[in-house]
């Protein structure tokens, strides 16, 4: 066989399997299961399926006690601040117009 061929098919396929045990190995541990669950997503879809793997064990270290956008909060730019904020759905307000006349009185 020649040597350049397996460099070229070798390396790859060993970072695959070995991304494949990894992902089999810390499913186990972090309670993520069952593991061959996670291990046949990561070979079935080579780098995505580990990247796949990554952000769901990610979610399981999730504290809704410090996220930052909790309670639908989040940070407006102060040169943003005086903008007319849009309706979303669920918005009872008929528009921003109804919103200034409603506070006035």
């Amino acid at each position: 066989m020649d040597p350049l061929l397996a460099v070229l098919v070798g390396i790859p396929l060993l970072w695959h399997l070995g991304l494949t045990a990894v992902a089999y190995y810390d499913a186990g541990r972090v309670g993520l299961e069952p593991p061959e669950k996670w291990a046949a997503i990561t070979f079935c879809l080579p780098l995505i399926g580990f990247f796949i793997y990554l952000f769901e064990r990610s979610e399981l270290s999730y504290d809704p006690e410090n996220d930052p956008y909790r309670g639908n909060n989040f940070n407006v730019h102060p040169s943003r601040a005086d903008d007319t904020p849009l309706p979303s759905r669920g918005d009872d307000r008929l528009s921003p117009e109804n919103d200034e006349e409603t506070s006035d009185e």
